[in-house]
């Protein structure tokens, strides 16, 4: 595998706070990576830091090779970056397909309508019904879905997911990692933080745990399953 992105050696402040204390993590073409730990550990501000919402104190990005560090937040996303905040960051006064069209003008600079594109239809079939509600008129489900079906209208080569699967039911859970799991079988790249474990090892290749902003774990999500004092950390 080629590598696709990476951070090496962050550190990121939000005000006066040290939050990343040199982050290194990286994810290759085609892989599926995730970044666990408990609230407050620093996933969020790994995924903020990596798409230019937050600046880098210290240390280096790059998205193939080539360093985006100090690059603002649409270029990063016209380079292929897509990114679902946790809180969705969907538009409430705007209708679900307005919702989308703003990842199709980020993407191409046109903007043109039409239907949903076919691989996010592919992913959230329901999506086509969901067109004209507005934002504000969503459940958190469907919310998380529009979410991810904007980023993907970017045509990403990695998506950015901060903790798609929190406050979804066991079977709505298991619906967005299948989604995830086709997302990796169209030959997108995924980052996914991700408070549950259990669930992170489900999706990921390759797993990553953080505490107190410094990464404690890298490699094979069976092994960070088997070791206790990962466990123990993340699980508080």
């Amino acid at each position: 595998m080629s590598l696709l992105f990476e951070l090496a050696a962050v550190n990121t402040y939000r005000g006066a706070a040290h939050v990343l204390r040199a982050v290194s993590l990286a994810v290759n073409e085609g892989e599926t990576v995730c970044l666990v730990g408990r609230n407050g550990a620093g996933k969020t501000t790994t995924l903020e830091t990596a798409i230019g919402l937050l600046s880098v104190r210290s240390g280096t990005i790059r998205l193939r090779g080539q360093e985006i560090t100090r690059m603002p937040t649409h270029d990063r996303a016209r380079r292929g970056i897509g990114y679902a905040p946790e809180d969705c960051g969907i538009f409430p006064d705007l209708t679900v397909a307005e919702n989308l069209q703003i990842g199709r003008w980020l993407a191409t600079d046109k903007g043109d309508g039409g239907a949903v594109d076919e691989r996010i239809a592919a992913l959230f079939p329901e999506i086509e019904q969901l067109l004209p509600r507005r934002g504000l008129n969503l459940s958190g489900g469907q919310k998380k879905m529009v979410a991810i079906s904007r980023a993907m209208a970017l045509a990403p080569s990695i998506l950015l997911l901060d903790e798609p699967f929190e406050g979804l039911a066991p079977v709505v859970v298991s619906r967005f990692i299948d989604a995830a799991r086709k997302i990796k079988g169209m030959g997108i790249s995924l980052l996914i933080a991700e408070s549950n474990v259990t669930n992170a090892a489900r999706v990921a290749d390759r797993l990553y745990a953080i505490d107190r902003g410094e990464i404690i774990f890298a490699g094979d999500p069976r092994r960070a399953l088997d070791n206790e004092e990962v466990m123990k950390t993340i699980r508080g």
